[in-house]
C-alpha cells in the first residue's frame, strides 16, 4: 500500500524567530504580484519582485554567515523549502560578489557583446554616472576593491575615503 503523503514540515529550532519576517516579506512579495504594471515598462514591472527575493535571501544569509544567530538545520531547512536563492547567496561567498544584486547580471549570455551587466561596472569607469540595470533595477552592486599585501580596503566614493 502506497505512503499517504501529508504536508506536515517539522520546522527546526529557531524558526519562530525568523518567521515573522519571513511571513512579512513573503506578503510584500504577494502584493509585488499582484501589484498591476500599468505605465511601466516590461522590465519595470519585475523589479519590486527581484527585490524582495533580494531581501529575503539577504535576511538569512545575514543571520547564518554574519550575525551567526541561526543554526546550520534552520539555514538549510530555508534554503530547502525555497525562502532563500541558494545560488546566489554561494556567490555572495565569493570575493568581489558581496553586494550582487542577482544573478542575471553576472551572466554573460544576457547582454551585449557577452559582457556582463552595467550595474557591475565600478562607478568611476562608467560614462553616465547614474544607471539602472535592465534586469532588475539595481543602481550598481559592484564593491570597489584594492588588494594590498593580504589586506582588502574598500574605498568608499561616496564619503571619498582612501588610504
Amino acid at each position: 500500500m502506497p505512503k499517504v503523503k501529508t504536508n506536515r514540515v517539522n520546522y527546526p529550532e529557531g524558526w519562530e524567530l525568523i518567521e515573522p519576517t519571513l511571513s512579512e516579506l513573503q506578503a510584500k512579495m504577494r502584493e509585488a504580484e499582484n501589484d498591476p504594471h500599468d505605465g511601466k515598462r516590461k522590465c519595470e514591472a519585475l523589479w519590486p519582485i527581484f527585490k524582495i527575493a533580494h531581501q529575503k535571501s539577504r535576511y538569512i544569509y545575514d543571520l547564518y554567515h554574519r550575525r551567526q544567530e541561526i543554526s546550520k538545520e534552520l539555514f538549510e531547512f530555508c534554503l530547502d523549502q525555497g525562502y532563500a536563492d541558494r545560488n546566489l547567496i554561494a556567490k555572495w561567498k565569493k570575493p568581489g560578489y558581496e553586494r550582487l544584486c542577482c544573478l542575471r547580471c553576472m551572466q554573460p549570455r544576457d547582454h551585449n557583446f557577452a559582457t556582463t551587466c552595467v550595474c557591475r561596472v565600478p562607478r568611476h569607469m562608467r560614462e553616465e554616472k547614474v544607471i539602472e540595470c535592465v534586469h532588475c533595477g539595481c543602481k550598481g552592486c559592484l564593491m570597489e576593491a584594492i588588494w594590498s599585501t593580504s589586506w582588502l580596503f574598500y574605498i568608499c566614493l561616496d564619503f571619498n575615503i582612501s588610504q
